[in-house]
C-alpha cells in the first residue's frame, strides 16, 4: 500500500532533532527559568547574526508583532495602511486592533502587493504600508522604500513567511522601518508554540519595543508606558536557538526539492513558481496555479496527497472587513493557487510519490 504524504507533519521531525529538543527541554527545566534568561539573549544574538538586523526584540508571535510596530510608529484611529488583498489575516487584523484602517490593494500574479497600484489607494489618511512577503518570496524592497520615503510613510515588513530570503545582500524583515517575523511552528524557523520577532534598525524604536512587550516596565516594578504581555517565553527561545543550528541545512534542503519539482512539472499546463530558487525566496511554499485547482485538490486527497489553500478568500471578502471592491487578480489567485507538501524531512519516496500523484491529477483535470 502507498504511504500517504501529508501536507506538513510536524509529529515526524527526525529522530535526532526530537531527542535534541526533549534533551533542551529538560535542561531548562534544570535551570527554572521560564521567563527572560539566557536563551533570550542567545536567541537575540543568533537572530541579529541571521539577519544582520541592528536590533532584534522576541515576543509572542507574528500577528502580536505587527501590532507592536505600529502601535510604536504611533499609526491608530483616523490613520490608514495599505496592506496587500491576498494574505493571511493577521496583516489586516493588527490594523484594526491598533485602531487605524487597512487599505486593501490589489496583487500581482505572485501575490505580492502591486506597487503600481499603490498611488490610486493614497490619501490624505494614509500613514503606513504593511507589504507582505507571501509564500516566502520577497516584494521589491528597493523600489516600494523609494516611493515610501518620498510620500513621508512607514513601512512595516510582514516577513512572516520569509524568514532566510534576502534581496541585494539584505534580509527580509530588515528593509523596512519595523520588520515582523513569526516562528509558527510549520514556518521554515518553527517553535513548538506561539513565538515571533520584531526587527529595527531604529534604536528609539527597539527600546520602545523592549517596554510594550513587558508591560512598559524598564526594571521590575519601574513602568514608565503602557504596554503589554508579548514576551517569549525562554523554553520557545531555547527550542529555536536549538532549530536555528539546522536551519540552513534545511534551506537548502527545501530549495533541492523545489528544484526537481519544477523539473518534473515542466510542461504541464501548470503556473508553476519560477522564482522559488532565487536568493529573495526562501521557498516557504511550493504554490502551483490551475483553473481546476478544487478538482485538483480532491483527486490527490484521494490519493493520499496532502494540500493546502493560501489562501482560498481575500480580505477584502472575509465578514470583518466587508470591502466590496474589486480585487481580480487577487480574487482570481484565490480560486487557482494550491500548495504542495514541501518541507526538509520528505524524502525520496515522499517527493517522488508527490510527483507522481500530481501528473496523475494533471491528467484527469487537463
Amino acid at each position: 500500500m502507498r504511504k500517504p504524504v501529508p501536507f506538513l507533519d510536524l509529529s515526524q521531525f527526525p529522530i535526532d532533532l526530537k531527542s535534541a529538543l526533549k534533551k533542551k527541554f529538560g535542561e531548562m527545566m534544570d535551570t527554572g527559568i521560564y521567563s527572560g534568561g539566557n536563551e533570550l539573549t542567545l536567541l537575540e544574538n543568533k537572530l541579529k547574526e541571521l539577519t544582520g538586523s541592528d536590533e532584534v526584540i522576541p515576543c509572542s508571535n507574528g500577528t502580536d508583532a505587527l501590532e507592536i510596530a505600529l502601535r510604536v510608529l504611533e499609526i491608530g484611529p483616523g490613520d490608514e495602511v495599505l496592506v496587500p488583498a491576498l494574505t493571511w489575516v493577521s496583516t489586516a487584523e493588527a490594523v484594526y486592533l491598533a485602531g487605524a484602517k487597512p487599505v486593501f490593494v490589489d496583487t500581482d500574479t505572485s501575490g505580492l502587493i502591486d506597487l503600481k497600484l499603490l498611488d490610486t489607494h493614497v490619501t490624505a489618511a494614509t500613514k503606513a504600508i504593511i507589504p507582505v512577503h507571501l509564500y516566502g518570496k520577497m516584494v521589491d524592497m528597493k523600489a516600494l522604500n523609494a516611493w515610501a520615503k518620498s510620500r513621508n510613510m512607514k513601512v512595516i515588513e510582514d516577513a512572516a513567511q520569509a524568514l532566510g530570503a534576502i534581496q541585494e545582500g539584505r534580509s527580509a524583515g530588515t528593509w523596512g522601518d519595523i520588520g515582523c517575523l513569526s516562528f509558527y511552528p510549520t514556518k521554515n524557523l518553527g517553535a513548538l508554540g506561539e513565538a515571533g520577532a520584531l526587527l529595527t534598525r531604529d534604536k528609539k524604536l527597539a527600546q520602545e519595543m523592549r517596554l510594550f512587550v513587558n508591560h512598559g516596565q524598564i526594571e521590575k516594578g519601574n513602568h514608565i508606558v503602557l504596554g503589554r504581555n508579548a514576551r517569549m517565553d525562554s523554553i520557545q527561545a531555547g527550542f529555536l536557538n536549538l532549530k536555528l543550528e539546522y536551519f540552513e541545512q534545511w534551506q537548502q534542503r527545501r530549495k533541492a526539492i523545489a528544484k526537481i519539482y519544477l523539473e518534473a512539472f515542466f510542461g504541464l499546463e501548470l503556473t508553476l513558481p519560477m522564482d522559488i530558487l532565487g536568493e529573495n525566496h526562501n521557498a516557504h511554499l511550493f504554490v502551483i496555479q490551475t483553473d481546476r485547482r478544487d478538482q485538483f485538490a480532491e483527486i490527490l486527497k484521494n490519493l493520499g496527497i496532502g494540500t493546502a489553500i493560501h489562501y482560498p478568500v481575500i480580505l477584502p471578502r472575509m465578514k470583518p472587513f466587508g470591502d466590496s471592491k474589486k480585487y481580480p487578480v487577487a480574487e482570481m489567485l484565490a480560486k487557482r493557487v494550491l500548495s504542495l507538501p514541501l518541507n526538509p524531512w520528505m524524502g525520496r519516496r515522499d517527493f517522488e510519490t508527490v510527483i507522481k500523484m500530481v501528473k496523475y491529477a494533471y491528467s484527469k483535470t487537463s
